[in-house]
């Protein structure tokens, strides 16, 4: 085995490999290139070449949201690590391990004109959790650092940077180390709140007639069945879930949207939460928060080891603990009492599935029929990914199957690194994964494709509507040249020539009936990563959406 013979860079390898951080992204860099060939040459890491950084650090983040295991990402001097920052903020939103190893030169080179240098320490300040600036010596403090950084990502689940300054000559190698470097145990000083404390929450539990638990982003099977079957039992208690809650029970209201876009005054007021909890992290829909921040709960308790968000300017309790911890210690404690909460809000759920089910009978080919028909063919024990802005939110509105797993980089609710992203967690996970996407998230992170990793049976469904199809949902639409070239950027591309280029089948589908063979042929083969691209109508895809929520009613 070989090791960089700067000692900074081998105490960097060996403390990783100490704590357990052995999936190494990397991608290619002179300055790096004492880590680069320490990692790579040790069998103990397994390292994945990505070129392109912004895509690195995506693909990086779908294999530790899949393994829950902090991922490592090696970066060399100047603009590279700036490509990093749309997924480290995202990390820190959506609380995903990421560590950022980037090389640097020595302070002396910094403006001063040399190449290939930026300021690099403390570029990610506002949303790096630590910020290990290293020096060129070797030393107790910067082992001390290295320590408290994989430490902190790894205990507090979210992104840390690492800046390691190398001076040439850059590829020297030896054949044993000439460091031992300090280790730091990693230590949980997460606290948690004790059984005694519950006694409060219990007396308002147990005197609100009408208690709303809302599940924003949440892992696969992280609540027990028998905390669900409690829930569902409870007469005053409604559960609000989304399809990236994860969480499933017939019972449970999980097309918010449907069931509340066409409320009056009224509804919302006899619907309004005495008490509202949350656990789980970001909610999609914008309408059970405009709702929740009008008609404010009494009490709203948030249940997270690590943070809470006063999403609807009320939050008057953090739990900081499991949700699970929670209800196990909590419900034993509480009383169902008398109410017609449930009751009411599920006669509406009964009444829109039947407009619902209606109105998708009656439209014409669009983005809505196009997901009516897509969800519920997808694999049972699949991982479904979904890129952000319309496809997230349209997903919102169809029942999907419990045994699929359901994930989107919800932490920041961008666009620019979903296929990346979803490509590392097909390589993380052994399921078969599924990834749906509009046209423009599909183009601007096409390098994603440009990598030699990905499954042979990872499937791309491609919505290719000529634009982003969102912007005509939203207030602001209007059909004039501003808004066709700098809003929706319309555009007349495919997918084909880059499924060609990166070696993917490819297909297309424009009717109903052409995506019922498509979609089939799509699960049929697993012989190489398939692209499913597939046409819809531009100008007619917004006014069957918002037709739909008119018909509810």
């Amino acid at each position: 085995m070989i090791y960089p013979k700067i000692p900074l860079a081998q105490s960097i390898i060996q403390i990783c490999l100490a704590k357990g951080i052995t999936t190494i992204i990397i991608s290619p860099g002179s300055r790096n290139a004492p880590l680069t060939i320490g990692f790579a040459s040790n069998p103990s890491f397994k390292c994945y070449s990505i070129a392109d950084e912004r895509s690195a650090a995506f693909f990086a983040l779908g294999i530790a949201q899949q393994t829950k295991q902090a991922v490592a990402l090696i970066c060399t001097s100047g603009s590279a690590l700036l490509n990093y920052y749309p997924a480290f903020s995202e990390a820190f939103y959506s609380q995903i391990p990421l560590i950022v190893i980037s090389a640097d030169r020595p302070q002396s080179k910094i403006d001063i004109g040399d190449g290939q240098t930026i300021r690099q320490e403390n570029v990610y300040a506002n949303h790096s959790l630590y910020n290990a600036n290293l020096h060129e010596d070797v030393s107790l403090e910067n082992d001390i650092k290295i320590n408290e950084a994989i430490n902190c990502a790894i205990t507090k689940k979210g992104p840390v940077h690492i800046n390691a300054p190398f001076e040439e000559p850059l590829y020297e190698m030896v054949s044993e180390p000439s460091v031992v470097p300090n280790i730091v145990a990693v230590t949980n000083n997460n606290s948690t709140n004790s059984i005694e404390d519950l006694t409060e929450f219990v007396t308002i539990w147990n005197n609100s007639a009408r208690k709303m638990i809302l599940v924003g982003v949440n892992e696969p099977n992280l609540i027990d069945d028998k905390i669900i079957e409690a829930f569902a039992k409870d007469e005053s208690v409604v559960v609000l879930t989304e399809t990236t809650s994860n969480l499933h029970h017939p019972s449970f209201i999980n097309n918010i949207d449907t069931i509340i876009t066409p409320f009056t005054s009224e509804d919302f007021e006899t619907f309004q939460p005495d008490v509202l909890v949350t656990f789980g992290g970001m909610v999609v829909s914008k309408r059970i928060k405009a709702f929740l921040r009008k008609y404010k709960p009494k009490h709203h308790w948030h249940i997270d080891t690590l943070r809470a968000y006063d999403t609807f300017g009320v939050l008057s309790q953090h739990f900081v603990m499991e949700p699970n911890f929670f209800f196990e210690a909590f419900l034993p404690l509480t009383n169902q009492i008398e109410s017609d909460y449930f009751q009411r809000l599920n006669t509406v759920k009964t009444f829109r599935k039947e407009k619902h089910d209606l109105y998708l009978s009656k439209i014409s080919f669009s983005d809505f029929k196009f997901f009516e028909k897509v969800i519920p063919r997808l694999p049972k024990n699949s991982q479904l990914q979904i890129s952000n802005s319309s496809a997230i939110r349209y997903a919102q509105l169809i029942d999907i199957d419990p045994s699929i797993e359901v994930y989107c980089n919800r932490g920041t609710s961008g666009i620019d690194g979903s296929t990346s992203t979803a490509i590392g967690a097909a390589v993380a996970n052994n399921k078969q994964t599924v990834f749906i996407t509009g046209d423009i998230g599909f183009l601007y992170d096409s390098n994603s494709l440009w990598n030699s990793y990905i499954p042979k049976n990872f499937k791309i469904i491609l919505i290719n509507n000529g634009g982003g199809g969102i912007f005509r949902i939203l207030p602001g639409h209007d059909e004039t040249p501003v808004f066709n070239t700098y809003f929706e950027t319309s555009h007349c591309l495919t997918a084909e020539h880059l499924a060609k280029m990166y070696g993917f089948n490819y297909s297309i589908a424009s009717s109903e009936e052409s995506l019922d063979i498509a979609l089939a042929d799509l699960f049929d083969q697993d012989n190489q990563p398939s692209i499913l691209e597939v046409f819809t109508p531009t100008l007619e895809n917004n006014k069957i959406l918002l037709q739909y929520f008119k018909e509810l009613i």
